[in-house]
């Protein structure tokens, strides 16, 4: 089944606005350094001449992890977005990186060509998650790896229902079976989460050795199923219309969802046992953004218990 976001011109648009609040309001709930950090461990980026690719690299975010540790000229930064790669472009930490437009599921370069294939964030918009995998597989050198960063579907229900509304969030064995079918090898991987996710799984860091050179393993014999260009009919026109408005409603969900964790967190620890790793550490810092949003948040909640009061 194919969400309303998981196509490739609905993404490009939902990015040419969420790329204007982001990094600030958006990203920080979701996807912090501590979570970078651990992800990008299991890629065992060193020495920092290694040549990586950072695939739907979007604002940066994961590639400023990458750059701490492989030097910036090393880098490549793929994305579909030009508006998202535009604020990455301004960090001076990616200055030395190489920029390029592309698509995840046929990348365009030659076979063999990195060492290391980085993607975090992405996958969920993949039309073709196997075959942006298996592409993957191609692009790295023998002894390459590749590391993919991205979200498991909720056990909750209304957290299920909200995600397959809105974009992939595959199954954990889904991860390891595409891994498998490209062809990678020695697959390793470690569970991620904010603090304010206290039980279930929330996102996995999996990452594979391309042993030998040459083509993954898996063959497709039909072409892409999409393609950003493709043409906009009036059917298509409808149908992107409906999606977007459909996807963006429910992934906007999500925003409320983790303020409303992270307000109620210490109540939630109290009744709920065998709580996450993260969880149990300090919390995340907050950026002022963050707070900002707890506080115009708090307030709208007791403006509309306020108003049920009076009404």
């Amino acid at each position: 089944m194919m969400r309303n976001v998981q196509h490739k011109k609905e993404a490009f648009w939902f990015y040419r606005f969420l790329s204007i609040f982001y990094d600030k309001y958006v990203n920080p709930f979701f996807w912090t350094e501590r979570m970078r950090e651990e992800s990008l461990d299991l890629a065992d980026l060193q020495p920092e001449t290694l040549r990586t690719v950072d695939v739907g690299s979007g604002t940066g975010f994961t590639t400023q992890g990458i750059v701490r540790k492989i030097s910036a000229k090393n880098v490549t930064c793929i994305d579909q977005s030009p508006h998202q790669m535009s604020y990455a472009k301004k960090k001076p930490d990616l200055q030395q990186c190489t920029f390029r437009l592309g698509d995840a599921e046929d990348l365009g370069f030659p076979t063999d060509t990195f060492d290391r294939y980085v993607s975090a964030g992405s996958i969920e918009y993949w039309p073709e998650p196997q075959r942006g995998i298996a592409e993957a597989f191609r692009v790295l050198k023998p002894g390459g790896k590749a590391l993919m960063i991205g979200p498991l579907r909720p056990e909750n229900r209304i957290g299920r229902w909200l995600a397959d509304i809105w974009m992939l969030f595959p199954e954990e064995n889904e991860y390891f079976r595409w891994f498998e079918n490209a062809g990678f090898l020695d697959i390793k991987y470690r569970y991620v989460q904010p603090h304010w996710v206290l039980k279930e799984k929330y996102g996995i860091a999996i990452v594979g050795t391309k042993m030998e050179e040459g083509e993954p393993a898996i063959v497709f014999d039909a072409p892409k199923a999409e393609n950003v260009q493709e043409k906009m009919t009036i059917g298509r026109r409808i149908r992107f219309f409906l999606r977007l408005m459909v996807g963006n409603t429910a992934g906007f969900f999500f925003i409320p969802m983790a303020i409303f964790a992270i307000a109620i967190k210490p109540l939630r620890k109290i009744w709920l046992r065998d709580i996450n790793d993260a969880a149990k550490g300090s919390p995340d810092p907050m950026t002022i953004h963050q707070k900002i949003s707890l506080l115009i948040t708090g307030f709208l909640l007791i403006g509309l218990a306020g108003w049920c009061l009076l009404d």
